[in-house]
Formats: C-alpha cells, structure tokens, sequence
C-alpha cells in the first residue's frame, strides 16, 4: 500500500520551506552526490555511528569482500575524510540518498506530508521541527548499533529519519484525514492513522528482523525513532495562531504522480 496524496483542503499557507527541502534533496543527489556515483563525496558527509561516538573522524582503506553466497568480488570504499566536524554529519546526511528509488520514495513521502505540517506550525516552526526529528533520528541509528553490536563502521544517509518525524507528527494531528493510497492498481481512500499505523508497524517488525541478524542494509531504528520524536514532540511546536474554518463542503483533490 502506497500513499500517493492526502486532503488539502484546509490548507492556506504555501509550503516554500517543503519544496525548498524537496529541491535541496534532490539538488544534492544530482549534482553533489552525483546520481550515487561520487562515492568520496557520499561517505564524506555520511554519519558513520563509531565516528559519532567516539567524536573522531575516521579515515580508511577501500577493501574487497568477496560475497560468500555467489563468490563473486567487490571493492568496499573507505571512510573518506571529513572536512566539518563530524557532530555535523548527522545533519549533512539528512540530505544525501544512496540511490534514484531511496530518493524518490523520501521525496513522496515529504511531498504528501510535509505541507500539511508546515501549514499547521508555521514555516520557521516546521523547519525546526524537521531538523530536530531527523537529529534524534540520526541518534537512535548510532546509538541502536552500539545497543545491538552491529558494524559501527557503515555509514548512513537519508532524509527518512526526518520524514518519518513528519509523519509522526502528522498521525498526531490528523489521524483521522483522509489519504489517498496505491493498494496494487486500486486507489483506496483510508484514514492516515491506517496509512501511517501500518508504516510504522512495519518498520518495527523490520528493525527486530535486524537485531535477529536479517538486516537489509535499512536503519529502521532511525525510521522509528523519528517517528516517536515526531508523535511526541509535535505539540511543542503547533501553532496557536487561529486557523481558518474548514468548509463544511468540499472537494476531494487527488494529486497524480
């Protein structure tokens, strides 16, 4: 089940600061990372959990590993230098993807949420709020790998961790508003909480599968620990400000991709 769009009715606040992170995201895939393959410049700006713990930018070899399944060979890239502190690495890989699909699911995701919040809390407010999620998101990673003994070496990037942030938020403010959802060629309307309840069932379930040893190379413990920051923290952030009255009247809008 794939969300595709959501009711905006009530909205009456553009949402520049969700399309200027949209447009960052997609900025810095393309023309930094370059689509993936500028690998020094990925691994630079990645958080590596050991770095974050041990407060230490760690440089080193590439190395080839040799898949024990198919026999085949491949190079492992280094951890590349770090040229800014590496406390900020949990900031700059909000902003990096490691590929073309892990960029365009983060980007629909954001694209149907996000507005909605930053309608509610205001541009600056939302911002903030978008940062402090995938900040303590980037944290549950590292901490989640010392708690569970995984390699404190891979690095990890995504803007999911703050998204994921978004739609805790978003469950807590509107768990009744209707979304729009892919379910196989069908597109059902459901309410977010089924949407969004189901998402993050999903990513604990996942996130177990990890600590039994069946990890997939996804950091579900920054999946949920945004989620929970989100869910939690929301409130601290919603804007008093009076809204305009809903219409008692209105139109679903459907938004296609």
């Amino acid at each position: 089940m794939l969300p595709i769009s959501d009711d905006n009715t009530d909205r009456h606040r553009t949402p520049y600061f969700t399309w200027a992170l949209l447009a960052i995201n997609i900025f810095v895939f393309i023309f930094l990372q370059g689509f993936g393959s500028n690998i020094a410049f990925t691994y630079a700006y990645s958080t590596v959990p050991a770095e974050i713990l041990t407060n230490t930018d760690i440089i080193t070899e590439s190395q080839v590993i040799r898949d024990l399944q198919t026999g085949e060979q491949f190079e492992m890239p280094g951890l590349q230098l770090t040229p800014i502190p590496v406390y900020f690495t949990l900031v700059t890989s909000m902003f990096m993807h490691g590929s073309l699909a892990h960029l365009g699911g983060n980007m629909l995701y954001l694209w149907i949420f996000g507005d909605n919040l930053e309608n509610r809390l205001g541009h600056i407010g939302y911002l903030l709020f978008y940062l402090l999620c995938g900040l303590i998101a980037s944290l549950s990673h590292v901490f989640f790998t010392q708690f569970t003994g995984a390699n404190p070496m891979v690095p990890s990037l995504g803007a999911s961790g703050a998204i994921s942030g978004v739609m805790g938020g978003y469950l807590m403010l509107y768990p009744t508003r209707r979304v729009n959802a892919l379910l196989g060629w069908i597109i059902v309307a459901i309410p977010s909480w089924v949407a969004l309840g189901l998402w993050i069932l999903l990513q604990v379930f996942s996130g177990f599968g990890t600590i039994g040893g069946a990890g997939d190379g996804v950091a579900y413990a920054a999946h949920i620990g945004g989620f929970a920051a989100g869910f939690l923290l929301i409130r601290l952030f919603t804007d008093k400000t009076p809204r305009p009255p809903r219409k008692q009247q209105t139109r679903w809008v459907q938004r296609r991709y």
